[in-house]
């Protein structure tokens, strides 16, 4: 089967690169950007050898399973841009469900998407300057036909749960569902819309979590994320705490082992 772009994204002008082997769907969107391209563009690949998550780490992508990355040229500070991060997140969610209607899905600060409480798929949001405008390079992986093993965390796939269906079909409602939440985000200026909808399918909020930070770990209730996009938690003596980075693990600290 073809990767082929939703109707909605077609008509919205956004165009589609398939390889069927690459380094990295991110690192190919920022060399695209660095002679003169400036999407929208999706950039899909069957096989990713050198994919990468946050902080550096390793992800990895079985064939069968979707790498994509959406570049886009944007007229904003990187600090605004990085909260297409939570466009992302709600555009992948209702794409996931709409393939998975029944499973557990749900949104995990910053940038997973969870089934029950295992990962299913991760975002990257990278930027550069490019021509006196800001590169965004959003790459998304979901695991479709595989999860990784002997990780450090729990991780699942649409096929092991249950849902047929590939990274070809779910690309596709990914390109509409990433017009429809676009246009609520308004180039920045309907962050709030987004917030509130990201808010809606985040996993644990109301309940103990802990973050681990470079130097420490911070306990309390996931309270909510603010405007900016930081996460914010209300600690063991009743203080709200703002945080702009860090691991996030459900439950308390005893029990959070390895991130997420």
């Amino acid at each position: 089967m073809a990767f082929t772009l939703g109707a909605r994204a077609r008509q919205a002008g956004f165009s589609l690169q398939v390889h069927d082997a690459i380094d990295s769907t991110n690192a190919e969107a920022l060399r695209r950007a660095r002679v003169g391209i400036r999407g929208p563009e999706w950039i899909v690949a069957r096989n990713q050898s050198a994919g990468r998550g946050r902080r550096g780490r390793e992800w990895i992508s079985p064939p069968g399973n979707l790498a994509v990355t959406l570049l886009m040229s944007v007229n904003m500070a990187p600090r605004r841009a990085a909260l297409l991060g939570f466009v992302a997140g709600v555009a992948l969610h209702r794409a996931v469900r709409v393939a998975a209607p029944d499973a557990d899905i749900a949104l995990k600060w910053p940038n997973d998407l969870l089934a029950g409480d295992a990962k299913l798929a991760g975002m990257l949001l990278e930027s550069e300057e490019n021509s006196g405008r800001l590169t965004v390079a959003l790459g998304i992986g979901v695991n479709v036909a595989a999860a990784p093993q002997d990780l450090p965390y729990p991780a699942t796939s649409l096929a092991a749960l249950g849902v047929a269906t590939d990274a070809e079909t779910l690309f596709s409602a990914l390109s509409d569902e990433w017009v429809d939440a676009a246009r609520l985000w308004d180039d920045g200026r309907g962050f709030e819309p987004i917030r509130n909808l990201w808010l809606e399918r985040a996993r644990g909020r109301g309940q103990p979590i802990s973050v681990h930070l470079a130097d420490r770990v911070i306990a309390g209730i996931f309270d909510t994320v603010d405007e900016t996009g930081a996460l914010m938690i209300r600690d063991t003596d009743g203080r709200s705490v703002r945080i702009t980075a860090g691991d996030v693990h459900f439950g308390q600290p005893a029990r959070a082992l390895e991130p997420y």
